[in-house]
């Protein structure tokens, strides 16, 4: 009798309240050829990052440094702004 392999579901954690979640309920941040940007397909090569799709784990990253230090470089103010327009709009 053959078995079958439970289907496993990617989970990253979270920069800012470092829970796990599924890869698709978290915002992947991505560092690339020097260019900090959030990615919001998933999909964006280069150094990665993970982030809460709410407003206060974005603060909290913020004021932990989570993404700076994930991503091994400074963050600027405007990323934050990307992210919580996508969460708020």
């Amino acid at each position: 009798m053959k078995t079958t392999n439970p289907i496993r579901i990617p989970e990253r954690t979270c920069v800012g309240c470092y829970s796990q979640k599924e890869k698709s309920a978290l915002i992947h941040v991505v560092k690339h050829d020097g260019i900090i940007k959030p990615d919001f397909d998933g999909k964006a090569p280069g150094r990665g990052a993970y982030v809460c799709k709410c407003a206060d784990c974005i603060r909290l990253a913020q004021k932990k440094k989570g993404l700076e230090r994930s991503l091994k470089c400074s963050v600027t103010e405007n990323v934050y702004s990307d992210l919580l327009t996508y969460i708020e709009g």
